[in-house]
């Protein structure tokens, strides 16, 4: 059929609007509130500003947007890199690809273990935010920007006792640990009346707000909790713990 007099519309391009919709919707979802963010702005920025001068038949700015773009596809790689380096690895960790290809575990997690059974033995009160899909960057922004690759040592330095940051929660996203010192907002449920200090209750309160998981370690006695899902689980044995965050995280 034709569409308002343009060119005939078959099914075929209706799936092809649909899926270029879908992996445009992913990416922005994907770049949404990281540093990435403005730059992509501005990269549109300059598309439009092309597609306008074409239009008016300003030659000598469609010259000089011409020679810029002319060097975006090298520009956006160099500029994304750690962006789509994140997504290619996301994806080799799917399961129809795993099933091929034999997929190295991260070793941020080992470093995150390594840290909590430490903090655990050491019995230092520690709080250690995962987001998922779900970008937190409002909880991020009460915190102390780290920007620094995930290490045990790092983590059990944050969480010393006494340091300013030991307080608040650090928050790790892919092998990047972002900020630390993040406020999280506390869970109302009844059931953790009197049983449950402030960590234990930001920890679930992350988890009913969003679906990021949340490491507690308690001060007094030591013992690992988890959060995700809106539950809290205690008592956690770090090995479980390890298998745990290797199953939630490649879901």
């Amino acid at each position: 059929m034709k569409l308002f007099g343009f060119l005939p519309l078959r099914a075929i391009d209706i799936l092809d609007i649909i899926v270029v919709a879908i992996l445009l919707y992913e990416f922005f979802k994907f770049v949404k509130g990281t540093k990435a963010t403005p730059i992509l702005v501005g990269l549109c920025m300059f598309f439009l500003i092309s597609f306008v001068a074409r239009w008016l038949d300003l030659k000598a700015l469609s010259w000089i947007m011409r020679s810029i773009l002319a060097v975006w596809v090298v520009a956006f790689v160099i500029v994304f890199q750690p962006e789509i380096r994140n997504a290619l690895a996301r994806i080799g960790r799917q399961r129809p690809f795993r099933f091929f290809l034999r997929v190295e575990e991260s070793p941020v997690i080992d470093e995150i273990i390594d840290a909590v059974r430490k903090m655990s033995e050491e019995k230092t009160g520690a709080l250690i935010l995962l987001p998922k899909s779900i970008g937190l960057k409002d909880i991020i922004d009460t915190g102390i920007r780290i920007n620094a690759v995930v290490d045990s040592s790092l983590l059990r330095t944050i969480f010393f006792p006494d340091t300013p940051l030991h307080d608040g929660a650090v928050v790790i996203k892919g092998d990047t640990v972002v900020a630390a010192g993040c406020v999280l907002p506390l869970s109302e449920n009844p059931s953790l009346s009197g049983r449950y200090g402030l960590r234990h209750r930001a920890a679930l309160g992350i988890a009913e707000q969003s679906d990021a998981v949340c490491i507690v370690i308690s001060e007094e006695t030591g013992t690992i909790s988890l959060a995700y899902k809106s539950k809290l689980v205690t008592r956690v044995d770090v090995n479980i713990l390890k298998r745990s965050l290797e199953t939630i995280l490649k879901e």
